[in-house]
């Protein structure tokens, strides 16, 4: 019997970025890592570079890049930075779950 996980289940994210800039690659790779080692199949990742999409940045309240939502489940979150505290983004990720 196969399980069909629900639309809440699964971990949605939008990384705000500009660019090629250092930051924002290293936030890519790294959110891109984490979700493969704590969330595997079980996530969806949306990269946004507000260069090209500034109006759906601005519409989420981002001035800052790069900058992590955390869409579902709720409650929503946000990170700024480039993710390389990876107990951080983990707490920010799980801590509504606890």
């Amino acid at each position: 019997m196969s399980t069909v996980k629900s639309p809440q289940a699964v971990l949605a994210l939008r990384l705000y970025i500009a660019g090629a800039a250092p930051t924002s690659v290293r936030a890519i790779a790294n959110a891109k890592a984490i979700c493969q080692e704590h969330f595997a199949s079980a996530h969806e990742l949306e990269i946004v570079d507000v260069q090209w999409h500034a109006t759906r940045a601005m519409a989420d309240g981002v001035i800052v890049t790069p900058t992590l939502l955390k869409l579902r489940p709720v409650p929503a979150q946000r990170l700024v930075g480039d993710l390389s505290d990876t107990a951080q983004v983990m707490l920010t990720l799980l801590g509504s779950a606890r």
